[in-house]
């Protein structure tokens, strides 16, 4: 990538690997927390000093551990934070997936001019388990939809507040970016897809909504090595064997398994951990 375009990201969307020797990507978790425990715990443990993490996306699922996901991934940031390599806040990167979009699109709602319409969708769409994760239902985000511009605002500061009761959770939330790459402009982390025909900066909502055509990219985007997805919406599983583009995602919490790729600077699989969707208390 042109040095140029490097600096001109917005650090508020975009984040960064500087002199990374290793990157480690998490795919998709949907909420759970018993596989995301035990892939952390061996994470851990193969954490070496020049190390990075991008987490892909999708931590919220159709899961009653919503909340508990999000304490499990800072828990996990500080335990790494506290080994004997020293590692900062920048060696960490959390990407916005399609559930996160979906929930900030949610909290937003009030600016809708179809907010029932949209509430509906959210709803049908999994943000049912989301917002339980701080306190509200279904049916009273239905009938909330229905009372007017004042009485949803207040209903959505009202998750924001409970969202602001959870320790780190709105200091996450607030920090998820849209993509992540390696300062040497080969490697590009994305939730579910690109669009190759555009730029990086102008890929609007194609991070997150498949377009169906990910598998079919067999050329560089943007002069990447390297297009590394942590979500795949027809769940075809895990594929790492293309040369231009990686998907990691191996259908956790949808009767699959949860991943932790480790790439080299120049995208070729360095170690993998895999663990099972198991539940957890």
């Amino acid at each position: 990538m042109d040095a140029n375009v490097l600096s001109s990201l917005d650090d508020n969307r975009y984040g960064v690997l500087k002199n990374a020797k290793r990157v480690w990507a998490v795919g998709s978790v949907h909420g759970e927390l018993g596989a995301l425990k035990k892939l952390h715990k061996s994470l851990i443990s193969k954490f070496r000093r020049g190390d990075k993490l991008v987490y892909l996306g999708n931590y919220f699922g159709d899961s009653a551990q919503n909340k508990e996901t999000y304490d499990e991934i800072l828990l996990t940031r500080r335990a790494i934070m506290s080994l004997p390599e020293v590692f900062m806040p920048e060696d960490f990167v959390y990407l916005r997936g399609a559930r996160e979009e979906m929930f900030f699109k949610l909290l937003q709602l009030h600016f809708a001019p179809n907010p029932v319409e949209v509430m509906e969708w959210l709803l049908d769409h999994g943000m049912g388990t989301t917002i339980a994760a701080y306190g509200e239902n279904d049916e009273t985000a239905r009938a909330i939809v229905r009372q007017g511009t004042m009485a949803l605002t207040k209903w959505t500061n009202g998750i924001r507040r409970q969202i602001q009761a959870c320790p780190g959770h709105i200091e996450l939330t607030n920090s998820l970016k849209r993509a992540c790459l390696t300062d040497d402009g080969n490697l590009l982390f994305v939730h579910a897809c690109v669009d190759p025909t555009r730029p990086l900066t102008m890929q609007k909502d194609q991070f997150w909504w498949d377009n169906g055509k990910f598998d079919e990219i067999d050329h560089k985007f943007s002069e990447f090595m390297k297009v590394i997805r942590g979500y795949d919406h027809a769940n075809k599983g895990v594929a790492l064997d293309k040369s231009y583009i990686a998907t990691i995602d191996g259908g956790c919490g949808r009767g699959g398994t949860l991943h932790a790729v480790c790439f080299t600077p120049d995208g070729v699989k360095h170690d993998e951990i895999v663990a099972n969707s198991t539940k957890t208390s």
